[in-house]
Order: C-alpha cells, then sequence, then structure tokens
C-alpha cells in the first residue's frame, strides 16, 4: 500500500479499470493519496455518443455518467493505493447517497471529481466514499456511494 501522493494518466487508468469506450469516464487522476482521496480530471467533448440523444441540441452530460466518472475515480485511487495494477480488479456499486446536481455539464467543459474515502480498510470489501464533481470551481454534483471491491484477481501481466 503506498502512502505517498501519486497520479495515474490514461495508460495507468487502463491498467487498473476494466472500462473501455465510451464508458471510460475519467482521462486523468491526480493528488492520489493512498486509498484516502483523490481528484479525478474529465475532458468533456461533443464526441462522446451520449450527447447525441441528451439532448440533441443542447447537449448535457447525463447525471449518471457523472457519479460514475466520480466511482471511476475512486476505482483508480483503490488501484493505485493498493498497488493493484495489472489485476482483474472489479468494484460494484452498492448504493448512491445524498446526490444532488447542481449545475450542467456540457460540451468544453474540464470536470474535475473530488473524491474522499468515507469508510473501508485494506482487504476490506465494503467502501464508501464521497465525492464533489467540479468545474471550474463550481459544484456541479454531489453524491456518496458504496462499493464492493473483489480483492480475488489475478495479475494480468
Amino acid at each position: 500500500m503506498t502512502t505517498e501522493t501519486k497520479s495515474a494518466d490514461i495508460q495507468l487508468i487502463q491498467r487498473i479499470l476494466p472500462h473501455r469506450y465510451p464508458f471510460l469516464l475519467v482521462d486523468k487522476v491526480v493528488d492520489i493519496n493512498g486509498y484516502k482521496s483523490a481528484v479525478g480530471i474529465k475532458n468533456v467533448t461533443m464526441n462522446e455518443p451520449h450527447f447525441q440523444g441528451h439532448f440533441p441540441g443542447t447537449p448535457i452530460m447525463p447525471g449518471v455518467t457523472i457519479v460514475e466518472a466520480m466511482a471511476q475515480t475512486a476505482g483508480v485511487m483503490l488501484g493505485v493505493g493498493f498497488d493493484v495494477v495489472d489485476t482483474e480488479l472489479l468494484i460494484y456499486f452498492m448504493s448512491i447517497d445524498k446526490c444532488k446536481f447542481r449545475r450542467k455539464v456540457v460540451p468544453g467543459d474540464v470536470m474535475k471529481m473530488h473524491v474522499t474515502t468515507v469508510r473501508g480498510k485494506p482487504g476490506g470489501k465494503l467502501f464508501k466514499f464521497s465525492g464533489v464533481a467540479s468545474v471550474d470551481g463550481e459544484v456541479a454534483a454531489e453524491a456518496e456511494f458504496s462499493a464492493y471491491v473483489d480483492w480475488t484477481m489475478e495479475k494480468t501481466a
């Protein structure tokens, strides 16, 4: 388990998360402080497939994808924090609580997801996180979410 502050570029993110286009929703994770906190960065572009139908002429990033981006940030944080890169780590949503949407996220925005571990420990299966997504310092969404971590993975490389 690491304790120094680290970051993850897209190559490292893909070595941790199983998600791929069009559902990989985080481009970079910075300020990773072990498994305690991290900041994900999502560059929102018009090329994303959900903008074709949400909403034509007025593209808005769906709220569920904002929450998913926060969860993916938490997954990367756990992957780096617990040094489980190049494994088949799977993390499953269990709940989403206190979710609020405060601002639209649109193409051209750079969304930052600040994620903090509220509850969870090394080797534990249940984790709870708090997340805040913002654009230009303005809160776009916030939520608490919990996840089940499947540690029964094997090294893939």
